[in-house]
């Protein structure tokens, strides 16, 4: 069953939460994990896009946005459609469940001091809880 995290920052901006996803995403890459990113619409996969190219200059994180060579890289970003050649971690940053959130091993809802950023999220627990995953939440 899938493990589902939700991350609750103090942050009140989605900036904060996209800087979050970065570092998050790093870790999980490093432990040998491929991830992808499920985005709201095509500007938000590419703002993901440029952070994950600029987050430290002293280190890469290997990512390409969905109908490029997804399965060559460890992340994959899509606002569309699914990756099926990522099973590890799913990062949700839309407002609803992805479909597809069952087949990974763990899936992240990163939930920030937003009004519709709290509101989906809540959706997404309740929507978690009444299916009987456990939901494990860690408060930043």
């Amino acid at each position: 069953m899938t493990r589902i995290d939700f991350y609750v920052l103090q942050e009140s901006t989605t900036d904060g939460r996209l800087n979050f996803v970065c570092r998050l995403v790093e870790k999980a890459i490093g432990q040998g994990n491929k991830v992808m990113i499920a985005t709201e619409h095509a500007a938000q996969s590419q703002e993901i896009d440029e952070r994950l190219w600029n987050f430290k200059p002293e280190s890469f994180i290997p990512h390409q946005q969905i109908g490029g060579l997804a399965a060559a890289t460890p992340v994959t970003i899509s606002h569309r459609g699914d990756d099926p050649q990522h099973h590890d971690v799913l990062v949700n940053l839309r407002a609803t469940v992805p479909p597809e959130f069952s087949r990974f091993q763990r899936l992240v809802e990163i939930v920030v001091q937003d009004s519709a950023i709290l509101e989906s999220t809540r959706k997404n627990f309740a929507f978690y809880k009444a299916r009987g995953y456990q939901l494990n939440t860690h408060k930043l």
